[in-house]
Parts: structure tokens; sequence; C-alpha cells
């Protein structure tokens, strides 16, 4: 079992930044997959960024060069660094891993980017 806890969500006007921060209940260096997502209203969950236990890291076209993706395994945590934020970048973020096969969820984060 893996339990999975987002936070640093919250309201951002335009431009502005947030980060993003996933702790995880065991070593993160344990995960073959390390991703985050997000889900705006109305739409399908969208992967954003992934990082994986061979250090490759992949982005969405949408994000590429505003947005990176990194852990700290000291920490067990996962980041999403967010830059240069726009308002079609809210959605509720949820960070996921792979661990032995089984994918898992944190709760997720709500990010608001608003005048």
């Amino acid at each position: 079992q893996v339990q999975l806890v987002e936070s640093g969500g919250g309201l951002v006007q335009p431009g502005g930044s947030l980060r993003l921060s996933c702790a995880a209940s065991r070593s993160i260096f344990s995960f073959n997959v390390k991703s985050w997502y997000r889900q705006a209203p109305g739409k399908q969950r969208e992967l954003v960024a992934t990082i994986t236990s061979g250090g490759q890291i992949n982005y969405v076209d949408s994000v590429k060069g505003r947005f990176t993706i990194s852990g700290d395994n000291a920490k067990n945590t996962l980041y999403l660094q967010m830059n240069s934020l726009k308002p079609e970048d809210t959605a509720v973020y949820y960070c996921n891993v792979q661990y032995r096969g089984v994918p898992y969820w944190g709760q997720g984060t709500q990010v608001t980017v608003s005048s």
C-alpha cells in the first residue's frame, strides 16, 4: 500500500507560480513511474508530467517550458513547479505513482488561475 498526500494548490493570478508537493508513505525511489495529472471541470483527466526511475521526463505540450517535475528521495516527496500560470491551467492536480504494477493516487489539490 502507498499513501500519497498532495499540497500546495491555491488561487494565483495569471503569470504567477505555485509548487505542488506530493508526500509519499514510502521512498519515491521505489516507484517505477511518478506522474502529475490534472482534471478541469467537465474534462477528462490529463497527464501533465512524468518522471521514470531511469530519469526520463516527459511533459504534455501545453506545459513545456513552464512546469518542472522533480523528486526528493530524502523527503519521499514529488514536486511540480508551475511557472507562468495561465487560466487554462485551472484544475484539480493529482499525483500518481506506479508501484509493483499498481497505480496509486493522491486526493488532489485545487489550482485556480484567475485575476
